[in-house]
């Protein structure tokens, strides 16, 4: 093994381990409210718990698909396990990101005014999310083809690029066509979503403005300087999504700027695999911030504690 596959490798395993640590215990905690008190369960909570599924399906993927890539050209998966991982890791990806943006969509249309134009999509939202999560996974199902056919086993594993050992599953050239078209489409699809989440945050980020200046005139100083759960609950969004379009501008710079060189450096290859699960890690993190379900689970904790105690 090489000196740098070594050392990504371990910074994939940490960022691997501290983001499946964060979604499963985020997921668990959803599911344990869900059985226990499913009076609590809120359709915002579905999309929540989709949202930290999907999140530790890419990274356990992720972490799968790129173990040859750091530690060395020893072929670990034949060409079907290649083009099955690739695939699985990247409808589960791409499941993130449309969920990240149901999750904004959905709150920005919670919190409109009564008086706006989406007030009428307040009574429609529960029925809505199940829809949109079957259009989402006929869609990245679809759409993610593609990797199937770009992906194969290099059939020579001991090939050194650049002083490094290069990975067994490795990206096929396709016509110039086909793949004009393909990246067509997935630029199209991720400009578009992006835009609509900076919309939506924009839009929430206007409306926790103007109430804090009505709240101003109405309360004192001390009362008005504290945050309502719902502003909570908007920051916490506005904060994913922020990171979310961060991750995705230094992601797509490394991916292209590593794919259209005509000399191909696995050193790029290996910073684009660990900035492609960032966004994925630190997701169950800035959730748990202001997440009653959280709250509530500790409590009932606190509950059971005291008669131990006593």
């Amino acid at each position: 093994m090489f000196k740098s596959d070594a050392i990504f490798g371990i910074f994939l395993i940490t960022e691997c381990f501290i983001g499946l640590m964060g979604n499963s215990l985020l997921f668990i905690l959803y599911m344990y409210t869900f059985l226990t008190q499913p009076h609590l369960k809120k359709p915002i909570d579905a999309i929540f718990t989709h949202l930290t599924l999907f999140n530790f399906l890419a990274i356990m993927f992720k972490f799968i698909a790129y173990v040859t890539l750091f530690f060395g050209g020893r072929r670990f998966l034949d060409d079907v396990g290649c083009k099955a991982i690739w695939y699985a890791y990247r409808v589960s990806q791409g499941l993130s990101v449309c969920t990240t943006l149901l999750l904004s969509a959905f709150q920005a249309i919670t919190v409109s005014p009564t008086n706006s134009k989406w007030a009428w999509l307040k009574s429609k939202l529960s029925t809505w999310v199940a829809s949109s999560f079957l259009f989402f996974w006929i869609t990245n199902l679809f759409i993610y083809i593609q990797n199937i056919l770009v992906r194969k086993v290099n059939s020579n594993s001991t090939v050194l690029v650049s002083g490094n050992s290069q990975a067994s599953c490795q990206i096929q050239q396709l016509e110039h066509n086909y793949s004009t078209a393909l990246t067509s489409v997935m630029v199209i699809r991720d400009v578009l979503f992006v835009v609509l989440m900076l919309w939506t945050s924009l839009y929430m980020v206007c409306l926790l403005y103007t109430h804090h200046r009505r709240a101003q005139h109405v309360h004192s100083p001390s009362l008005s300087s504290q945050p309502s759960p719902e502003s909570k609950a908007i920051y916490s969004i506005i904060l994913l999504v922020s990171s979310f379009v961060l991750f995705y501008f230094l992601y797509n710079f490394s991916f292209y700027y590593w794919f259209y060189r005509s000399q191909k450096n696995t050193i790029w290859e290996k910073i684009t695999g660990i900035i492609s699960s960032c966004y994925q890690t630190i997701c169950p993190f800035v959730l748990m911030k202001n997440n009653k379900i959280l709250s509530t689970f500790s409590s009932s904790l606190s509950k059971v504690r005291v008669p131990i105690s006593q």
